[in-house]
């Protein structure tokens, strides 16, 4: 609710946002004749609300916001400047001040010593507010303090509280001028002003009238809210004061005059031929009034018009009972033209994008698979012919062709017939260096290297080994019982590694006939 500069560099915004009560000079924009003097009085803005008008007798230049340093009855404080000139003399007429009156002096405009003063201040008002609420409690005083101001030079402190009764709090004075060391004064304020000084969102989204605009604050009674026709709920009558909202009392004349219009009875009767009837319900802007019969429990509501009821009720007076005219609201059909747009087109078009678009697909695959093989076969063979370049579209919207068995071209042998191509690796020798490379020379720092021992030797092929003889300590084991009584089969010597079928070389001509 507020900036941390205290106002803005053009003098303020125009929503009151930057400081409380803020006003727009609509009348600095216009030039004053030659002939005429400045008003030299000045408004001064200190926090929250508080503001008040000094001279300008030394005619510094200064502008809307400026801080200044102004004349106090002990010492000197600081503030910024909220309106002056024309404006200024509009600000004294609705303080009921006098122009030529006594005021104090503005000093000078503020330094850097004193703006940085008055930021030490400001950062010590809520320590020393929560130290002072804690000595009232100790001492149990029924108040509340709400804000605490140090004066620009730290010689004063203005403490801000509200309570319901008168509070002694002589005990409390002395107390905090020990504590703190300055000058003491206490001020009481009401909940309004309370709410005014610190400021907060309304209700309605906006920001409080008390901290904004509105100074003068009038009694606010229950009947404003029974004049308007609202529900008599404390928690939304009721602002953050917790007082009735001043609102209320901003439109309260206008309800007023059109009350005017209407019967002052409150609860009023009309007799019919149909039978008799209670006002329920009154709509005040749009003077339209609402009875309920009194015969039929649940019947339907009946809405008159001022000039009606006051008809009836003249009718009543000398003894007649009219009929009861009721306007019939036909409700107008609406007739919405149907259109059903469902047979213009298949329910299965979408079916049909969706497969050719599977179509599409799968030619474009093929016809790159196609172009892989013939790059393959043209780098391999130099007799074949370059594949011609292809119409893609061409090739999508043409109906494949069944084209049968395939024979074998001439220079290529059938599959089966192809000799194998895992062929031994032959020596080479020493190759020929090329034409832009020049032959490397044998290294002679390195000494030869000693050839490596055969760790992976063949497994020897040792035969059949006779039964161990068994130990002359160890006993024969007893045979074992036989499974199943089955009897045990003389398999005989195994054979040798060497005479076994070796099924990875099938495996291998396998691979390459599939290559």
């Amino acid at each position: 609710m507020g900036c941390g500069s205290g106002g803005c560099s053009s003098g303020g915004c125009s929503t009151g946002g930057c400081s409380k009560l803020n006003t727009y000079d609509w009348l600095g924009i216009m030039e004053m004749p030659a002939y005429m003097k400045a008003f030299d009085v000045v408004e001064i803005r200190f926090k929250g609300t508080r503001k008040e008008f000094y001279k300008n007798t030394n005619n510094l230049d200064i502008t809307l916001g400026d801080m200044v340093v102004v004349e106090m009855e002990n010492g000197y404080d600081i503030g910024h400047v909220a309106t002056k000139g024309e404006m200024c003399k509009l600000q004294l007429r609705k303080a009921g001040l006098a122009e030529d009156g006594e005021f104090r002096k503005i000093m000078r405009r503020a330094t850097d010593a004193d703006v940085a003063r008055h930021k030490e201040n400001k950062e010590l008002e809520i320590p020393t507010m929560y130290k002072a609420r804690s000595i009232s409690m100790e001492l149990g005083l029924s108040m509340k303090l709400s804000d605490v101001e140090y004066q620009g030079d730290r010689r004063k402190a203005t403490f801000y509280y509200t309570a319901e009764d008168r509070v002694d709090f002589r005990e409390l004075i002395r107390k905090l001028a020990d504590s703190f060391k300055v000058r003491v004064e206490m001020r009481q304020i009401g909940y309004r002003q309370e709410a005014g000084r610190l400021g907060a969102i309304g209700s309605c989204g906006r920001e409080l009238c008390c901290s904004t605009w509105l100074t003068d604050f009038k009694l606010v009674q229950t009947n404003a809210a029974r004049y308007q026709n609202l529900s008599l709920n404390p928690l939304k009558l009721s602002g953050q004061c917790g007082r009735l909202k001043c609102c209320l009392n901003f439109e309260l004349d206008t309800y007023m005059e059109a009350w005017k219009e209407f019967p002052e009875e409150d609860n009023m009767r009309l007799e019919f031929t149909s039978g008799a009837y209670k006002l329920v319900k009154t709509d005040i802007l749009k003077k339209m009034m609402w009875f309920m019969p009194l015969d039929m429990i649940g019947g339907e509501w009946v809405s008159l018009d001022v000039k009606k009821v006051k008809e009836y009720r003249e009718a009543n007076k000398r003894g007649e009972k009219p009929e009861l005219e009721i306007r019939k609201i036909v409700p107008k059909v609406v007739e919405f033209e149907f259109k059903n747009d469902m047979g213009t087109e298949s329910l299965t078009r979408l079916d049909e994008r969706s497969k050719n678009k599977n179509r599409n697909t799968k030619n474009k695959s093929r016809n790159t698979t196609n172009r892989a093989n013939n790059n393959r076969g043209s780098e391999n063979t130099a007799n074949t012919k370059p594949a011609e370049p292809r119409n893609e579209n061409n090739n999508n919207n043409k109906p494949q062709q069944n084209r049968g068995p395939q024979q074998p071209r001439d220079n290529q042998q059938p599959r089966d017939q192809r000799p194998q191509q895992n062929k031994p690796q032959q020596n080479r020798g020493p190759q020929a260096p090329r034409d832009n490379q020049q032959p490397r020379e044998p290294r002679t720092d390195q000494p030869p290297r000693e050839p490596r021992l055969q760790q992976n030797k063949p497994q020897q092929n040792r035969g059949p080994q006779p039964p161990r003889e068994p130990r002359n300590d160890q006993q024969p084991r007893e045979p074992r019982p036989q499974q199943n009584n089955r009897p045990p089969q003389n398999r005989g010597p195994r054979e040798p590694l060497k005479d076994r079928p070796n099924n990875n070389s099938n495996t291998n001509n396998d691979n390459t006939k599939k290559e």
